[in-house]
């Protein structure tokens, strides 16, 4: 039997809300679901909606299927960082290649202090340096780069683009890139990386 204080001691952990977050974000439906785990469509969706509480072996199916551990169903949501806020006053300021000579542009991270980041995003400010002295980079995943002020050569591959103030690009950060400065004044954007 379900007693109120069962009922009040689980709702922190809105079990019902993460197994409908699963399945969703893997666009699955009740049916679909239940032939993953053995379990009926009316029953997936009574633990959806909150009316009954799995089992830990009900649970365990559960989790088989998403690729979670039984863990990611006991995280009481109330003391998860799901919102992270980066005050300028705490941000700290990083050359891109400390030590090695000219500096292509400063960042600061503004998402350092959240949990399970999905994303990084960064504060560029871009410095002059001389287009001889510019660094290829590359790494994994994908960019996107928003300039907020001046005008930003952005070289991938071997074709350079002319970015100006409030235009964006998104492209595979695989492919070695590197940025110059091409404006007198400040240069500035916001850099995605996932």
């Amino acid at each position: 039997m379900i007693t109120p204080t069962i009922v009040e001691g689980l709702r922190p952990y809105a079990l019902g809300e993460k197994l409908r977050g699963l399945r969703l974000r893997k666009s699955m439906g009740l049916v679909e679901l239940g032939k993953h785990t053995g379990l009926s469509a009316a029953m997936l969706s009574k633990l959806e909606r909150g009316k009954l509480f799995p089992t830990l072996p009900t649970l365990l199916r559960i989790a088989l299927v998403f690729g979670v551990g039984l863990e990611y169903f006991f995280t009481d949501e109330r003391k998860r960082h799901v919102v992270a806020i980066a005050r300028k006053r705490e941000r700290l300021r990083f050359p891109d290649n400390p030590g090695k000579g000219s500096i292509a542009y400063n960042f600061e991270s503004l998402d350092f202090n959240a949990t399970e980041r999905k994303l990084n995003a960064f504060y560029a400010e871009f410095e002059p340096v001389a287009a001889e002295k510019v660094r290829l980079h590359q790494h994994a995943g994908v960019e996107l780069l928003y300039l907020i002020s001046g005008t930003l050569d952005l070289t991938i591959g071997s074709e350079t683009f002319v970015l100006e103030a409030g235009d964006a690009v998104y492209f595979d950060s695989g492919v070695r890139h590197s940025y110059h400065r091409a404006s007198k004044g400040p240069c500035t954007g916001v850099i995605v990386t996932a």
